[in-house]
């Protein structure tokens, strides 16, 4: 079918209900502790339950999608997200939260993992980069304005209001999505497995090592990256002293980073394509790892010092994303929504583990998370070598 020049916007507009939902309550983590009487650092466990939410929600959802086609499971999806939300905002405890925030997070795993699958129906190598590239420059306006909407709120209204927010996304993703999205998979192409078939097909998935070197450097880069989501907001906020809104204003800062990498990549890939891209963003990632490793570690208490490398990693995921999931779907049209899943759960498997040790290294310094995002560089660097590897075996 002919995409509409509107399609990428749309598209964008539903994956950013994920990056929202993560960012725009991070400035109220000690608001939260707070006002549910919950011990230091439990907030993270917040971020973690919904990191795990996504995980699952992504190996499903992607199954869903290519039985019942993209468009119906965005639009239960966006009611059950909504509804999900709500319940946040009425939490009683941070057990509570957290296990509304992991029904949200399987809900909002439908915008997360369709829009790509709907990507790779219309297009695939170079062409499907790109328009993930333009749907990233979407997407990455939620980070940019999420934890600034979140900051601001705080100014005016408890941290509920942020919920209730999120609930009002939801509501109107859900009304766009009836109003206006077309279903990019045709009847005919929709498949119906047993558990024993669809078990089979993960497998398979998983075993094609063109996918699965792109979909571990993904997961290496998103450890990292939710290392610094789960721990930027006590390191800048506790550690050093930024109230909410500047907060807001430096991850905004990292999130155009992000967003100006990405379009530089759609630039890039038609003269280097996505294997040298890739190589050189690890190479860069490592690096820039190193710097903060070092800084963190030698104590030096100076904000530009700790955020510097932090903006080169987080501006590197925006080359990151676009390429290891173009190269990991690039083999698997007929099942797109599958292998979309499993690269999903992966990433979101690595996010929740990461969360859960940010939690748990939490000290106000910088430590803990340039740890963290240090390991995730090392694993970047070894899983683009086994790309590399792959790549001239096949």
């Amino acid at each position: 079918m002919r995409t509409p020049p509107w399609l990428p916007l749309l598209l964008g507009f539903l994956t950013a209900v994920g990056p929202a939902s993560t960012d725009m309550y991070l400035p109220a983590f000690p608001a939260i502790e707070a006002g549910l009487h919950a011990p230091a650092g439990a907030a993270q466990y917040t971020l973690a339950a919904w990191f795990a939410g996504l995980a699952v929600g992504q190996l499903t959802q992607g199954t869903i999608s290519d039985r019942f086609g993209r468009r119906v499971p965005l639009i239960v999806a966006g009611a059950i997200y909504t509804i999900a939300c709500a319940a946040c905002a009425l939490a009683p405890s941070i057990l509570a939260l957290s296990a509304f925030r992991v029904i949200a997070a399987i809900a909002a795993s439908a915008g997360m993992v369709i829009p790509r699958a709907m990507v790779r129906d219309l297009a695939d190598g170079h062409e499907a980069a790109r328009m993930l590239s333009r749907l990233m420059l979407v997407m990455g306006v939620a980070p940019i304005l999420a934890p600034s909407v979140g900051g601001a709120v705080l100014i005016f209204a408890t941290w509920r209001w942020i919920f209730w927010i999120m609930a009002g996304y939801g509501a109107v993703s859900l009304a766009l999505v009836i109003r206006f999205l077309p279903d990019t998979m045709a009847p005919e192409h929709r498949m119906r497995l047993p558990p024993g078939r669809l078990l089979a097909r993960y497998i398979a998935i998983l075993r094609e090592r063109h996918f699965l070197t792109h979909a571990a450097m993904g997961a290496a880069g998103t450890f990292a990256f939710f290392a610094y989501l789960a721990g930027s907001s006590p390191v800048f906020i506790d550690g050093f002293g930024l109230s909410p809104s500047a907060y807001g204003v430096l991850f905004g800062v990292c999130a155009i980073g992000l967003i100006g990498a990405a379009q530089v990549n759609a630039r890039l890939l038609p003269r280097f394509g996505t294997a040298t891209i890739l190589r050189w963003v690890a190479r860069a990632y490592a690096l820039a790892a190193a710097v903060l490793v070092a800084v963190a570690f030698g104590r030096v208490h100076v904000l530009a010092a700790v955020f510097a490398p932090i903006f080169v990693m987080v501006s590197l995921q925006g080359m990151i994303n676009p390429n290891t999931t173009a190269g990991a779907l690039g083999r698997h049209g007929a099942q797109a929504g599958s292998a979309s899943a499993v690269m999903g759960t992966m990433q979101f498997l690595m996010g929740a583990i990461s969360g859960l040790l940010v939690g748990v290294f939490t000290d106000a310094t910088p430590r803990g998370m340039a740890g963290l995002m240090a390991l995730g560089a090392v694993g970047l660097l070894l899983a683009d070598r086994a790309r590399a590897r792959a790549s001239l075996a096949a």
